[in-house]
């Protein structure tokens, strides 16, 4: 039973150049584990503050004052630790020791355990198996908070090697898809820059529909079939287009605005025109009854909730109530801990909501949601395909190919 003898907080930046909060856990006087927490560009309104009155330094000085609480904890039980967080942070989202810190301490703790008791990360969380690898939905085409003025308003344009045969291939193809993206780029538009956004997705000037074709067609010219090799996906972040006060979504760069009834068209009419297979936060947070309307008419796509659920096991019964999702973005560091993400699958799981464990636009090179795809079963894994905070994830999948524990791709069957 591995126990923590030691921890250590600092300040770092993550891959925007914002600051963030990094733990090193010790366990057992030897085994260090570390984890920086992400941050996003989109943020739900339901998720977990990063820090304490949104001040890093202050976050960490709270923590410091409390390190002296976790030594000799069992550093393998993400349980436990999340207990003794709330007991000093009885807020409910961790808003009196920050998110940052509950995400950080969590995984540097379960990641320093499985290096005391020799077993990888995924093994360590999940003992039973079976293990099998998430396809990787690949971020080619950016727009929306993780892109400048002139992009779409959508905020990412997905692609999935469904028909790859093992994850070599399957990265393989979404790095070939993004190439292609560049080269069709090059031709519409004499002035493209090679701009990327935050998640290493072009950031071209086009319109949403463009920007959705244009992968499209990349897909066809890299010698793929749309819909039976690779799938399309798109994240709509409708919850940042949404005007409560005038109840429209404002595609403010397209120069439109859609009332709820045109949003859902729009949605399905692209979900049918290029065979989506996933389609995210196609309608703001809160509107789980029109979320139920467009997963019931579309057997065939994941219709996935981020900003919705925002990893959190109540928010998925409620969406339960109403048949809202059919897929769920676990991204442990809108939950908190590492126990409350597992939670949150769980409750997934029990409602039949397939998983997609998911990196954040402000990004470290940590690779532990390699692992946590794996111990929740997730069907997808998105990470994005460039920047070596994206590749650092990749990789990671290519070294966990080697344990024989692990038996190919994961089945994508959506029933």
């Amino acid at each position: 039973m591995p126990l923590i003898s030691s921890l250590k907080g600092r300040i770092v930046y993550n891959s925007r150049g914002s600051k963030s909060i990094e733990i090193d856990v010790i366990s057992d006087n030897k085994f260090l584990g570390r984890a920086c927490a992400p941050s996003g560009a989109s943020i739900g309104s339901h998720e977990v503050p990063s820090f304490l009155d949104n001040d890093p330094e202050l976050t960490l000085r709270t923590f410091n004052s409390n390190i002296s609480k976790f030594i000799g904890v069992e550093s393998s039980n993400p349980k436990t630790i999340t207990e003794i967080l709330r007991s000093i942070d009885n807020s409910g989202n961790f808003s009196k020791i920050g998110g940052s810190v509950a995400y950080g301490l969590s995984i540097a703790a379960a990641a320093s355990a499985s290096l005391s008791l020799n077993m990888p990360l995924f093994e360590m969380l999940n003992r039973k198996g079976p293990f099998r690898f998430p396809y990787p939905l690949g971020n080619v085409v950016g727009g929306g908070s993780h892109a400048g003025p002139g992009t779409p308003d959508i905020q990412e344009v997905l692609v999935c090697p469904i028909g790859a045969r093992n994850i070599m291939e399957a990265l393989q193809m979404n790095f070939n898809i993004h190439k292609e993206v560049r080269v069709l780029l090059e031709k519409i538009d004499n002035r493209f820059t090679y701009g990327r956004g935050d998640e290493g997705a072009w950031a071209p000037n086009l319109n949403n529909d463009q920007a959705v074709s244009v992968v499209a067609e990349a897909i066809e010219n890299s010698g793929l079939k749309l819909g039976k090799e690779v799938g399309l996906g798109i994240d709509f972040a409708s919850s940042s287009l949404w005007d409560s006060k005038k109840n429209h979504y404002n595609y403010a760069r397209q120069g439109l605005v859609r009332n709820t009834e045109e949003q859902i068209d729009f949605v399905e009419d692209l979900i049918k025109n290029y065979h989506l297979i996933y389609a995210e936060d196609p309608v703001h947070e809160d509107d789980f009854e029109s979320m139920a309307r467009i997963t019931v008419k579309n057997k065939n796509c994941l219709v996935t909730g981020d900003d919705m659920l925002v990893t959190n096991a109540q928010r998925v019964i409620e969406a339960s109530k109403y048949g809202a999702c059919s897929g769920a973005i676990l991204k442990v560091n809108q939950a908190g801990t590492l126990n409350d993400a597992l939670d949150f699958a769980e409750s997934c799981t029990k409602n039949n909501i397939k998983i997609i464990t998911s990196h954040r636009s402000g990004e470290s090179v940590d690779a532990h949601i390699a692992h946590i795809a794996l111990a929740t079963s997730s069907k997808m894994i998105k990470t994005g395909v460039v920047g070596g905070e994206r590749v650092s994830k990749l990789n990671e999948l290519l070294r966990l190919s080697e344990y024989d524990l692990i038996k190919g791709m994961m089945d994508l069957s959506f029933n």
